[in-house]
């Protein structure tokens, strides 16, 4: 499925609804998620934008990536599958290193 935009470089202030408001001008959004700090629960300058078909989604990377949002510039792109983990121990990917 490659619907699923990332979305980088996007205002601190900035709310989910704002940046999904500004995606949906450009076809129907199904969810906008901005990643936010653990611990502190601040946002982290990134998130992610699922559109409803791939040919809204790449119509989105041609309209928006390197545009200025809230005096910033921001990057679209697809969102990457996350890499498997390369250590395949007994340990649950965790190595001793003595």
């Amino acid at each position: 499925m490659k619907n699923i935009l990332f979305v980088a470089g996007i205002d601190f202030a900035l709310t989910e609804t704002q940046l999904k408001d500004v995606f949906a001008s450009h076809g129907t959004v199904n969810s906008a998620k901005i990643i936010t700090d653990r611990m502190s629960g601040n946002s982290r300058g990134f998130g992610f934008i699922e559109m409803s078909s791939q040919a809204e989604a790449e119509e989105c990377i041609r309209k928006l990536d390197n545009s200025t949002l809230s005096g910033r510039q921001i990057g679209v792109r697809f969102k990457e599958d996350k890499p498997a983990s390369g250590n395949n121990n007994s340990r649950g990917g965790y190595s001793k290193r003595w």
